[in-house]
Parts: C-alpha cells; sequence; structure tokens
C-alpha cells in the first residue's frame, strides 16, 4: 500500500499539482476553499429515510447536499459498511456486534423497517456498495468509526478509494473527506496519502482546552475540524480560521442555530433535516 501511495503522490507532484492538501492556500476552485458553506448530510437525508441506507444517501443527493457522510464499521471478515453503532441492535432487527459478524450475516436483517414500514427489506449497505450506486457523481465524507476493534480499517478503506480510482488528481476538488476522533488514525492516513483532506473530529474537552499551539498541530495533518455546535463560540472559530482550518460543526437540524453558526464564521456544517440550511431542492 505504501508504495502504491507514493506512486501516486510522484504522479501527483511530477504533473503540476503546486497546492496539495493540507495546504488549501489559494485553491479558489476547490469544494473545499474556505469561502464555500458547505452542507453535509448527517448518515443521509436521515429525517426522510433510514440513516446510512441507500434511499437515505439517494434522497440526500436529490435534496441537493454538498456531502453524504457515511460511517465506516468493518465486519468480522474486514468488509466495511455504512453503520453509525458499533453493534447492529438499534437501526435492523437483528442484534449482535459488527466486528463479530460477517457480511452475510449481516445482510440478513431488515434496516428500513423501524424507520417506516415503506423501507422494508433495505439492508446496510457496503462501501462498495455505495461507490457502486453513485460512483464519482457524488462528494463523500467518510467518518472512521471504531478504531480499537476496526483493526486495519484505514488500509482496507485506502485500498477501496484505489480500486474505485477516487485516489486520483480530483481528489483536490474534495471528493473524498475523512474525519475520525483518533488523531493517530488520522496521522497515519495523513502520512500514507497526504493530498487526502482530513477532518479532526473534537469532544467537548478539547474544545473547551484548544490554543493556538493545539490549532497548529492539528493544521499539520488536517484541513478542518469538527466540533459539536453547542461548544463553540466566535473566538473558538475565529482561531480556527485565522490557522487556515475549516469548520463543520455537527449536528443541526434548526435553521436558527443554522443562521447563528454562519454568524460565528463556520465553514460548513452536518445536519439530518436538510431543509433547514436553504437548499434549492425540497423533499418529494
Amino acid at each position: 500500500m505504501k508504495k502504491f501511495i507514493s506512486a501516486i503522490l510522484l504522479v501527483l507532484f511530477t504533473s503540476g499539482c503546486a497546492n496539495s492538501y493540507p495546504n488549501l492556500d489559494n485553491k479558489t476552485d476547490d469544494l473545499l476553499n474556505e469561502e464555500n458553506f458547505l452542507v453535509i448530510a448527517h448518515r443521509g437525508a436521515s429525517k426522510f429515510a433510514p440513516e446510512h441506507t441507500l434511499p437515505s444517501y439517494k434522497k440526500a443527493i436529490a435534496m441537493g447536499a454538498d456531502y453524504i457522510e457515511i460511517d465506516l464499521q468493518m465486519t468480522s471478515d474486514n468488509q466495511l459498511i455504512a453503520l453509525h453503532d458499533t453493534t447492529i441492535d438499534r437501526t435492523t432487527n437483528g442484534s449482535g456486534s459488527v466486528s463479530e459478524l460477517t457480511l452475510k450475516e449481516i445482510k440478513q436483517y431488515d434496516a428500513g423497517s423501524w424507520f417506516d414500514p415503506s423501507f422494508e427489506h433495505e439492508n446496510i449497505p457496503t462501501l462498495t456498495e455505495i461507490f457502486d450506486a453513485f460512483g464519482h457523481d457524488v462528494n463523500y465524507y467518510i467518518e472512521i468509526k471504531n478504531i480499537q476493534e476496526n483493526k486495519g480499517i484505514e488500509d482496507e478503506l485506502l485500498r477501496l478509494l484505489d480500486q474505485y480510482r477516487f485516489l486520483d488528481k480530483e481528489l483536490i476538488n474534495g471528493k473524498i473527506v475523512i474525519q475520525s476522533f483518533n488523531e493517530k488514525c488520522l496521522k497515519k492516513i495523513h502520512n500514507e496519502a497526504p493530498f487526502l483532506p482530513l477532518i479532526k473530529l473534537q469532544k467537548e474537552n478539547e474544545i473547551n482546552n484548544m490554543t493556538k499551539s493545539k490549532f497548529e498541530k492539528i493544521r499539520e495533518y488536517a484541513v478542518g475540524e469538527g466540533p459539536h455546535y453547542k461548544y463553540i463560540d466566535e473566538i473558538y472559530v475565529q482561531r480556527a480560521r485565522e490557522t487556515g482550518l475549516l469548520i463543520h460543526p455537527f449536528t443541526i437540524d434548526d435553521p436558527i442555530i443554522v443562521s447563528e453558526m454562519k454568524s460565528l464564521g463556520v465553514t460548513g456544517l452536518f445536519t439530518n433535516d436538510l431543509t433547514t440550511v436553504n437548499l434549492e431542492n425540497t423533499p418529494n
């Protein structure tokens, strides 16, 4: 994998790609330009369809989201699936830990009826199925989950990105964004694929203890931060922006709070309800 990434980097840099991630300076044609305000569909259009299912992603795309968010878990047979929780209990009619179940076992369960009977027989999609469904026509905001149990998940993700030709120059336009709470995970990806834009998710205790030097440390490997909106203020956003970091808080479904976040200067946000951010399209 590392030899492959090195070869890709050589092609990128010898092709005259002057501005590589995490440096976003002067990238006026980039989706991740700090002047853009990005709307990220949290687990897809999860107010209108069961989270992390193909209908949820399709609805988000139809409604005009800039990105669809995909939480990644890894099965016992090393398959990457779209699921927030470490178990399948909440969003399927089955039970058990993802890391202890094979993909075949997970696929037998219904992941749609809990939301509405009209989604009966929907199941948990693999990352491969998502890429097959939407290809390069969609922007993906991928969160790596459960690092402790999902050993090797970063390598498997990079392998699939390679397989689907996402590790090429169009990445410079923000086609793929990867986020995680785990700094070690992000640094590993940055070392192997430094042109991939990374977002450092932040917990409350991290946000409350941010200093200029800590913002600068994050900027060494990431293009932005993902804080919970409740714990940030104008000073936090200003310091982050001055360091050159994007700010994409989660998860906001109230239009008043959306306006407040915009006034603070955030560069995007996560939402379950895409109608709260005045997108051009509305659900059917």
